[in-house]
């Protein structure tokens, strides 16, 4: 997921938790036009090939309603574009839903939940195949993001801390050139870049995130008054990803190759993407997972790693203080929630087949 963090910007967007003046989406109410944004990666390449193939205009046409698909090249923009209000709905990860959104008093739907990464997030040392090489350096990545998440993960399975390494803020966009340098030596990044970090020379994946399967999240996020508002809206989404599914399921050529082109790379570059991500072409299994109780202790974790680097607002209490509500029940605050899991819409979808 590119450009996947600016400190500065988040900084400024979470600090509004506690504040007045939320954002305010674009319109509220019944309406008949809606816009959605998603960035370049393997478990998002299907908004792509669903946009270019025509099959969301079907799903919207059907429910009489538009939605445009807007590609953004920075994941972090397209998210702050989602918050602010000037998208419906927005591919990001469990974690950035969070401590984005959420935290900035957006309240937020995790409509589909579109895969978990299965090794697409990785830590690369240079030297050593073994994790534990780690102590005492510097570890380039996109801080506080998802990757700093899994990064504390990877720590933790080896007896280590963050204060057994010195994190160093780097963009997705610039990470492939920075592990180049010669006083770079180890990195946590994901795919595309991950794969192109691997083929460098003396590089060794050392611990990856089938380690920690169904903990890092992609999402597609709608604001939630507007999806109460226009059911339909969801509807759409829904049927047309799960369309796109049933072409990755039956291994469509056409379709791996429009979503290849669009990631920058060939089909079997894509192919061995996907190789390292669960999509959930099954929207029984998507459903499964959103009712589990596992979820909601996966999102528990993530609000205490959250809570404790600072990222659920500046004066935030505790880890607790944004409601996360799944079916299965409500971790922190029943009186300000504001991010939930609706398993409807991939119900009705398993329902209908």
């Amino acid at each position: 997921m590119p450009a996947r963090y600016r400190i500065a910007t988040l900084l400024a967007i979470v600090t509004m938790v506690f504040s007045a003046f939320a954002p305010v989406h674009a319109a509220e109410g019944s309406r008949d036009s809606f816009r959605v944004c998603w960035s370049i990666y393997a478990g998002w390449m299907p908004w792509a090939y669903a946009d270019k193939a025509g099959i969301v205009d079907k799903w919207a046409d059907k429910y009489d309603i538009d939605i445009e698909v807007v590609q953004i090249n920075d994941y972090i923009e397209s998210v702050n574009q989602y918050t602010s209000g000037n998208m419906d709905g927005c591919a990001m990860t469990n974690m950035d839903a969070l401590t984005i959104p959420a935290a900035s008093g957006v309240d937020s739907t995790a409509l589909l939940i579109n895969d978990y990464s299965d090794g697409n997030d990785g830590i690369v040392l240079k030297g050593s195949d073994d994790l534990t090489d780690i102590e005492g350096r510097r570890v380039n990545l996109v801080q506080f993001s998802v990757s700093h998440y899994f990064l504390a993960r990877a720590l933790d399975s080896v007896g280590l801390t963050e204060r057994d390494i010195e994190t160093v803020n780097t963009s997705d966009a610039d990470i492939v050139g920075v592990f180049a340098n010669d006083d770079v030596n180890a990195v946590a990044a994901w795919n595309p870049q991950l794969m192109s970090i691997d083929e460098m020379p003396d590089s060794h994946v050392v611990y990856t995130s089938k380690q920690i399967p169904r903990e890092i999240l992609d999402m597609m996020v709608v604001n939630t008054e507007t999806l109460k508002n226009n059911p339909d809206f969801g509807r759409a989404l829904a049927g047309a990803w799960y369309e796109v599914m049933d072409h990755i399921a039956k291994n469509d050529e056409e379709a791996l190759e429009i979503m290849a082109e669009a990631a920058g790379t060939d089909v079997a570059g894509y192919r061995e993407q996907l190789d390292a991500t669960h999509l959930y072409t099954d929207p029984a299994e998507a459903a499964e997972l959103m009712n589990d109780d596992e979820l909601l202790e996966t999102m528990q974790r993530v609000a205490e790693f959250s809570f404790k680097h600072g990222l659920l607002g500046q004066g935030a209490p505790s880890p607790d203080v944004i409601g996360i509500e799944t079916p299965a029940g409500t971790y922190g605050s029943d009186s300000n929630v504001k991010l939930r899991f609706e398993p409807r819409y991939t119900e009705e979808v398993a329902e209908n087949r």
